[in-house]
C-alpha cells in the first residue's frame, strides 16, 4: 500500500513539474508570429541594400 501511494505522488509531482516547465513558453497568436517575420524580413533587406551600397561605392572609389 506504501508504494502505490509513493508512486502515485511521485507521478503527481512529476506531472506537476512537467507542466510547469511547459507552460512557461510564451504563446503567440499567428498575426504576431507573422508581424514579427515581416520585420525581420524588412531589417534583412535594409542590412543587404546596405552592403550593396558599400561594395557599389567601394566598386567606383577605385575607378
Amino acid at each position: 500500500m506504501k508504494k502505490s501511494i509513493i508512486y502515485f505522488l511521485f507521478a503527481l509531482l512529476f506531472t506537476v513539474s512537467l507542466s510547469t516547465f511547459t507552460s512557461c513558453r510564451e504563446d503567440k497568436s499567428a498575426g504576431e508570429k507573422v508581424e514579427e517575420s515581416i520585420e525581420e524580413v524588412g531589417e534583412d533587406i535594409e542590412e543587404g541594400a546596405e552592403e550593396v551600397e558599400d561594395e557599389i561605392d567601394d566598386a567606383t572609389d577605385d575607378n
